[in-house]
């Protein structure tokens, strides 16, 4: 199940972006170890990023869980009849409160992965943005 998301965050990196800063500054984890090679990634930088993937993993794992639980739970506010408009906002709140941390975590991953990597790795990861890995 973390597979998608991890995915879909490596997708959402990748994207060409107009002017986007997130994605012209941070690197997704599969860029960096797709290209471990072509950037001189060391064993230690390697493991790292590994361990950190994993660790995502799991957290993306449980708030996948708890975004499921909100929206089923804010499909059945809006099935009723009336809609309770104050347990809809509320219920949205905790829907948006798990994304939000979805995104937390894809960010605070991506920055993680940045600090590892020297200015050059990250000069030749920016190279090669857009190119099949070497």
């Amino acid at each position: 199940m973390a597979l998608p998301l991890l995915a879909g965050m490596a997708a959402w990196a990748q994207q060409p972006q107009a002017q986007d800063p997130i994605t012209e500054n941070l690197f997704a984890p599969d860029q960096v170890l797709a290209n471990q090679k072509a950037i001189g990634l060391d064993d230690a930088q390697r493991n790292y990023v590994r361990a950190e993937v994993l660790k995502a993993q799991t957290r993306f794992t449980e708030l996948q869980f708890q975004l499921q639980d909100a929206m089923e739970s804010l499909v059945m506010l809006l099935k009723q009849n009336p809609v309770d408009e104050t347990q809809v906002m509320a219920q949205l709140d905790k829907v948006l409160n798990a994304e939000r941390e979805v995104k937390r975590t894809q960010i605070a991953l991506m920055v993680r992965i940045k600090n590892k990597l020297t200015p050059e790795q990250q000069s030749r990861l920016r190279q090669l943005r857009g190119k099949p890995a070497e």
